[in-house]
């Protein structure tokens, strides 16, 4: 989630499901809440990594009827990934 989902309702939300938001505060904000901003840059590299599976068409639109296959396809999409980065 970015800076456009800063609110107090959505942080409740999550934080309702057990999970730490990282998002920082908008700049308007009057009561800004602190953030780490470490995890807040890990953020993009997951995000890096979901465009680089999305190149993928067959990942992106869920050709696949069975999870398992659709999950097969993610797998080979990682490792391209990882062969790429060598």
């Amino acid at each position: 989630m970015d800076k456009g989902y800063s609110s107090f309702v959505m942080r409740r939300f999550i934080q309702a499901k057990h999970c730490v938001p990282v998002v920082p505060p908008k700049s308007d904000i009057k009561k800004p809440w602190r953030c780490d901003r470490e995890w807040y840059k890990l953020r993009n590299q997951i995000e890096r990594l979901f465009r680089f599976l999305k190149n993928f068409r067959r990942i992106a639109t869920r050709y696949d009827k069975l999870d398992t296959s659709y999950r097969s396809f993610v797998a080979l999409g990682l490792m391209m990934l990882m062969l790429k980065s060598m």
